[in-house]
């Protein structure tokens, strides 16, 4: 018996370790998307364009980063999760170097595009090896652990980027990604046992595309793949793309005071998930948490846009602008309202078979970050006509809508 409980200790150990490596994956992932935030007006500078269009053409990030999910996957059914995650590594190191050493927008695209395809499974990763390893209860909560390891990248990415860009310039975040990518890589080299793949789907990577797009709008998940959409999307474009610009530009702060409230915000996402998930066990009322959370959100983004000078909130108050606490305390909230998406992982879990588990996640996974890079490429053409208040506004409407259908296609009734 002491045998068999020593073993099966030795087991829990050794999985924990592995999935701290794969998740330190998702945490460069986080690390390098972010990465504009802070020195988008220094690499616009650079580049000789708008600020605005360089926001655009980031959006070749996520775009990429979509595309690749179901081919990853694929990949990751046929040879199991540990050499897919070393290549995917591999790719991340040649992605980060080339985007440092990129020269113009057409140069930096490609490094965007390559680190695109190359970190589309960093999330995935982790995530499998938890969905074939663990009971659906400790999935759970693992999603939510996983998750909150990898937005510690976003905590990287704030006020340490913004002192590195400061010092070195904003190509040194790229040199620092590429050396932690080696160092990822080697981790999981050590910790990762490779195991076959399990259950081997021998169908060809485009009948798998089409079976989980077909999956993800069947009636089941059809409201769990709205909120996905926007969910993700509203986090990541407001930390990684405009929350830096919101808080130079129209609120005066320096690169590091911004980097300080994103850093607060990032610190926020990190302990999210880990609540939401303790509050969704406690409750056991997982629809209403997730539509809550995200309703919460939406009205706080909105109030955050709203008090920029000339906007509802500051003149009801009477002030030019509403100060830069104002924005901070809404970060938090926001970093905690809308971390409920690891619930989503699980809900998409309980409502399909185990046969299809895995394509289920995959459809959620892939709405998340098709989301983020429509919303990232919307917002930047919103900035350019209408301005940052506006493209804040439009992130509300799109999270608030993005729950009624939710609600809608998940209430009892339907």
């Amino acid at each position: 018996m002491t045998t068999a409980a020593n073993d099966a200790g030795t087991a829990t150990r050794a999985l924990i370790f592995a999935l701290v490596a794969l998740a330190c994956g998702h945490m460069l992932s986080t690390l390098l998307r972010t990465i504009p935030a802070v020195s988008l007006d220094l690499m616009a500078a650079d580049f000789h364009m708008e600020p605005q269009a360089l926001a655009s053409l980031t959006s070749v990030y996520p775009f990429a980063f979509a595309a690749a999910q179901i081919p990853v996957g694929a990949a990751m059914d046929r040879f199991g999760v540990r050499p897919v995650s070393l290549s995917l590594l591999a790719g991340t190191v040649f992605g980060a170097v080339a985007s440092g050493f990129a020269t113009g927008p057409e140069s930096f695209a490609v490094g965007q595009l390559l680190l695109g395809v190359a970190t589309s499974g960093m999330l995935m990763c982790p995530m499998t090896l938890a969905a074939k390893q663990l009971s659906a209860a400790r999935f759970g909560l693992w999603s939510g652990a996983i998750l909150s390891i990898g937005n510690i990248g976003m905590l990287l990415s704030s006020s340490p980027l913004a002192f590195v860009v400061d010092a070195y310039g904003w190509r040194a975040g790229f040199w620092m990604s590429a050396i932690g990518g080696i160092a990822v890589a080697l981790a999981v080299f050590a910790l990762v046992p490779h195991q076959p793949a399990e259950h081997k789907d021998e169908s060809s990577p485009l009948a798998q595309m089409i079976e989980v797009l077909r999956l993800g709008l069947s009636r089941p998940l059809r409201g769990l793949i709205a909120l996905a959409l926007v969910s993700l999307a509203t986090s990541l474009v407001l930390r990684g793309l405009w929350g830096g610009p919101w808080l130079m530009q129209t609120k005066g702060l320096s690169r590091v005071e911004a980097g300080n409230q994103l850093g607060a915000f990032t610190l926020a996402m990190i302990a999210g998930p880990l609540c939401i998930g303790m509050i969704d066990r406690r409750l056991g009322r997982r629809r209403a948490l997730v539509a809550g959370s995200h309703m919460a959100g939406a009205v706080l983004l909105a109030l955050m846009a709203l008090g920029a000078p000339h906007h509802a909130v500051s003149t009801l108050l009477g002030l030019p602008m509403m100060p830069p606490q104002y924005d901070l305390v809404l970060f938090v909230l926001i970093g905690l309202a809308t971390s409920a998406q690891p619930l989503l992982f699980g809900m998409s879990r309980q409502l399909v078979d185990a046969q299809t588990a895995g394509k289920a996640l995959a459809a959620v996974n892939l709405a998340f970050f098709l989301g983020a890079a429509l919303m990232q490429s919307v917002t930047g053409a919103v900035a350019a006509l209408a301005g940052l208040p506006a493209v804040l506004l439009f992130m509300a409407a799109m999270l608030a809508l993005g729950v009624l259908i939710f609600l809608a296609c998940t209430s009892p009734s339907s």
